[in-house]
């Protein structure tokens, strides 16, 4: 999760597009190439998409969502919580 408050756009937010359901959750993502960006919740970014960073964000991965559909190859750590879906209560925060 992000801060709101502690994050911006340094480039390309001419690039951005959106979508978000009638709750208000949704989605940035880049309107060229189709990567999803962050989350948005309430008009906020809620989560960045780590895939998309030139550098290491020198953080430690704690949970990891929706591993009920996460790809057949992919290994978790087993130190890592994991949810099959989003955790209760996650998107409130």
């Amino acid at each position: 999760m992000v801060n709101p408050s502690q994050f911006s756009w340094q480039q390309g937010q001419e690039l951005l597009a959106s979508y978000t359901n009638t709750e208000g959750v949704g989605y940035q993502f880049c309107s060229v190439c189709g990567s999803t960006l962050c989350g948005v919740v309430a008009g906020e970014i809620h989560g960045i998409t780590l895939g998309c960073l030139n550098e290491d964000p020198e953080i430690e991965v704690v949970k990891h969502i929706f591993v009920g559909s996460k790809a057949g190859w992919e290994i978790i750590p087993d130190t890592v919580v994991q949810h099959v879906e989003s955790p209760p209560g996650d998107l409130e925060h």
